[in-house]
């Protein structure tokens, strides 16, 4: 299984609130030969009510297997 971690979330703001985030992340297998980085592009409604790290972790993960394994 991979571990993932967020390594940091940039929040850009507008007058009206969050505008956009983009939460980057390092995530590796147990074995040490995976290793993936990057970020994931979150909406503010995706962001907003996930701002917990155990719960952004989670849209994170799910957003990159959605990457990992497009739909055909």
């Amino acid at each position: 299984m991979l571990e993932l971690q967020i390594t940091a979330t940039n929040i850009r703001y507008t007058d009206s609130g969050v505008s956009a985030v983009n939460v980057q992340f390092q995530s590796k297998d147990s074995e040490g030969t995976i290793n993936l980085s990057g970020y994931i592009p979150l909406t503010p409604d995706e962001y907003l009510g996930h701002e917990a790290l155990s719960s952004l972790t989670e849209v994170v993960r799910t957003k990159l297997i959605e990457r990992l394994q497009p739909e055909a």
